[in-house]
């Protein structure tokens, strides 16, 4: 019989984490202080432990984990990496399918890998409270967790659309000790305007990081801010996930020939795929791999945003990134991948795609939420909408094997379970689920708008992008 599941024990948990930076095909811009127009951080010392910024600049290749933080991974680190049988079975296909399942984490997703040492941090260098945004609540949950774990207050700003559609996600954070606002909200000046404008406002993660950001820096001597993706600190911390994976595969004797994960600020499929794109730029990889980075069509920065200098936040506040973005004052559909409903992405991944390092598809959540349906059938795990748009990618590859006969191996993260998404499931079983697309027009209107707001923008993007 061959074997469903591959597992490692504790003391397989990864010892250091892998940093891609100096490995990148050209190196990374620099953050542009909007004040002075020149490289600048901006309040990121405000708001982030020394420690955190120190990972986030580094140049290191490999960065040693704390034993306090694999002692608290030990509590589901390593997770499972999966043979999909049933599900290549059903498919009648020739190619092998593997998933890394992250959704055995105590909030059940990838997101503790990344809030564990945050907190750890923040811990060691005297915060008491972090504040953060969360999109679907995977990030909230993992930060609310994680902060209990060292005895620090922790306060979400969760998205107004999920904050209402998933409200046992609002329950598991109070339950972790977590206060849980709905963004916008009049806690904070950026999300009292924002509901004075519109009261009604469903919020984004743009907003809510305004509203997180603003906390920090009002609060300055109690309280840090933690982010849940796009930054480098938090991408190289889910290395672990990529790292774990090709022991396992090894174990297998097996390599993939295809990626895929899904991106909303880009943590869990960077986690994944960072450590088989060292063993390409090495020339360690027995293949050649591809990487697919897949998104929702209602909030497709990759594949329809620019790739320019854009506020991370909605308000302002944080310096100007250079990444793919819609637009900073982007409010995304109320689709039920929360945590894809995010303007831009990690820089990291806006070089290797301007670098053809890797690849971006988008997919409606009406093909997502089939491509679930199967995998639940098959392989007898809900999924997170999130992950769902990586199990689309999949099977579409899949079945491409299946006409042609060729036996890839295709690996993806399933980066978390969707036990708190039933209502998801209810509206696409239901036949309410509409099919969101994004129009181009309203891209360029943003791009518009963030040019007219600074008309020296256009040389910075040609001297750093």
């Amino acid at each position: 019989m061959l074997s469903r599941k591959i597992l490692l024990d504790e003391t397989h948990i990864p010892k250091k984490w892998y940093n891609i930076t100096p490995d990148l095909p050209k190196p990374l811009p620099p953050f542009i202080d909007p004040s002075t127009k020149e490289p600048g951080v901006g309040i990121v010392p405000r708001i982030f432990p020394k420690e955190i910024i120190g990972q986030e600049i580094s140049k290191e290749r490999w960065i040693e984990i704390p034993e306090p933080v694999r002692e608290v991974y030990s509590l589901w680190r390593p997770t499972p990496l999966f043979r999909a049988l049933n599900l290549e079975k059903a498919l009648k296909t020739p190619a092998k399918i593997y998933y890394k399942y992250e959704g055995v984490s105590p909030s059940g997703s990838h997101k503790p890998n990344t809030a564990v040492p945050q907190a750890y941090y923040n811990m060691k260098e005297g915060t008491e409270r972090l504040t953060t945004e969360t999109g679907a609540g995977q990030w909230g949950s993992a930060l609310a967790f994680s902060a209990n774990v060292f005895g620090l207050k922790a306060t979400v700003y969760m998205v107004r659309a999920s904050y209402d559609q998933k409200p046992y996600r609002r329950i598991m954070m109070e339950s972790f000790g977590a206060a849980c606002y709905p963004s916008p909200s009049k806690q904070t000046n950026a999300g009292r305007k924002i509901l004075n404008e519109d009261p009604t406002n469903q919020g984004s993660l743009g907003i809510a990081i305004s509203e997180a950001v603003e906390d920090a820096l009002v609060n300055e001597k109690e309280a840090n801010y933690a982010i849940g993706s796009v930054f480098n600190h938090v991408l190289l911390h889910q290395t672990v996930e990529g790292l774990e994976a090709k022991e396992q595969l090894e174990i297998a004797g097996d390599y993939p020939d295809m990626l895929f994960g899904c991106i909303g600020g880009g943590s869990s499929f960077s986690g994944f795929f960072w450590p088989f794109y060292y063993d390409k730029i090495t020339g360690n990889a027995p293949k050649e791999t591809e990487f697919i980075a897949t998104e929702a069509t209602a909030c497709p920065k990759v594949t329809k945003g620019e790739y320019v200098y854009d506020h991370g936040d909605t308000a302002g506040i944080t310096p100007l990134v250079p990444m793919h973005t819609l637009g900073h004052d982007f409010i995304p559909a109320p689709i039920h991948a929360g945590g894809l409903r995010y303007h831009g992405i990690a820089p990291t991944i806006s070089v290797l795609k301007s670098a053809h390092q890797l690849e971006a598809r988008a997919y409606n959540q009406i093909e997502v939420f089939k491509a679930a349906k199967l995998f639940i059938e098959t392989e007898g795990i809900i999924p997170a909408p999130e992950p769902s748009h990586a199990i689309k990618g999949v099977i579409d590859e899949a079945l491409k094997c299946k006409e042609t006969g060729e036996g890839k191996t295709i690996a993806f993260v399933l980066c978390g379970h969707g036990h708190f998404d039933m209502q998801a499931y209810d509206s696409f079983l239901s036949g309410n689920l509409l099919p969101y697309e994004y129009p181009a027009e309203k891209v360029e209107a943003a791009m518009k708008k963030l040019k007219d707001m600074y008309p020296w923008l256009d040389e910075v993007n040609k001297k750093f992008i």
